[in-house]
């Protein structure tokens, strides 16, 4: 069956290659149909559920996870709902339904709007697609270091992504190990206020936020995946969180180098390129995964 995303372009920084001496490369996913890094796992995903005999598809999401469900919906003709929590912008609501997808509100964040959505699933014998925590996701995520690898790219010296509940990082690391980068540092970026990452490593246990309060929402899970703290103990992994201001800072930046907008999210990691970040010193290749996202408007907000 034919994937439903994409190739998305390797991009190398003339910009940070000139101002920083350092070989940057951009991985754009936000160029994924539906804006989005997570189209390759959902994408995966969905169709398996549809060749197990799915009949309908109930997803749970901050945004970005639901509007690729949404899309997937529509592709393979497959009824979809999609559980949004109402900490989330209205524009995620406005985007999942132009692909013909049912909005449900249900809870102040992701992981209230998670138990409604398992329980609606379980009710009507739908398939429940999760935006992270799904080993099918994992290697949907884990196409895109194969991809960059066949556009020309080399093995680099750092891997930089944003964490939000950890689907995109345990793709990622699957694809480097699959393409023996068992030995480049995985950069994981968060931001102030959706740190649960930075924190469960800091305590050696998961952390369960008490709150998201970061407007980096599509990073606000309360509590990571198992398996990235899994990743923790066979590969080296380094934390980084960064304030919302550097993120916005890296978003203008982006913006300016290649001429595209990403949400706060996906300037997490940017931030680190532009900031030139110590983790970064010794680093002369660098591979991005601009992960991208829908609510670039409120962006606009911060000028």
């Amino acid at each position: 069956m034919q994937t439903l995303h994409i190739q998305t372009p390797l991009i190398e920084s003339q910009y940070l290659k000139n101002k920083f001496n350092k070989r940057v490369y951009f991985k754009m996913e936000c160029m994924q149909p539906p804006g989005s890094f997570k189209l390759r796992g959902i994408g995966t995903l969905c169709q398996e559920e549809l060749q197990r005999g799915a009949k309908a598809f109930i997803a749970s999401s901050g945004g970005n996870a639901g509007i690729a469900v949404a899309y997937c919906g529509m592709r393979l003709n497959i009824p979809t709902t999609v559980f949004i929590p109402s900490s989330s912008n209205p524009l995620y609501i406005d985007a999942i339904k132009s692909y013909g997808a049912r909005v449900i509100v249900a809870g102040a964040v992701w992981d209230e709007a998670h138990q409604a959505a398992l329980s609606f699933a379980k009710q009507h014998e739908a398939a429940y697609i999760p935006p992270f925590d799904n080993p099918s996701l994992w290697t949907g995520h884990a196409s895109m270091i194969t991809e960059a690898i066949e556009q020309g790219l080399s093995k680099p010296d750092a891997v930089i992504l944003s964490v939000g509940g950890g689907g995109l990082a345990c793709g990622v690391l699957q694809g480097m190990h699959q393409h023996g980068w068992e030995n480049v540092p995985l950069i994981a970026v968060e931001t102030i206020g959706a740190d649960a990452f930075a924190q469960s490593v800091h305590a050696n246990k998961l952390i369960t936020l008490e709150a998201i309060t970061s407007q980096a929402t599509s990073l606000g899970a309360k509590r990571i995946a198992q398996k990235l703290m899994d990743w923790t103990k066979i590969h080296k992994i380094e934390n980084c969180v960064v304030t919302e201001e550097s993120a916005i800072h890296a978003c203008y930046n982006f913006a300016r180098e290649q001429r595209v907008l990403v949400e706060l999210s996906s300037g997490a990691s940017l931030s680190l390129v532009y900031d030139e970040n110590p983790l970064l010193q010794e680093a002369k290749s660098i591979l991005v995964i601009v992960c991208g996202g829908v609510n670039t408007f409120s962006m606009s907000t911060y000028s």
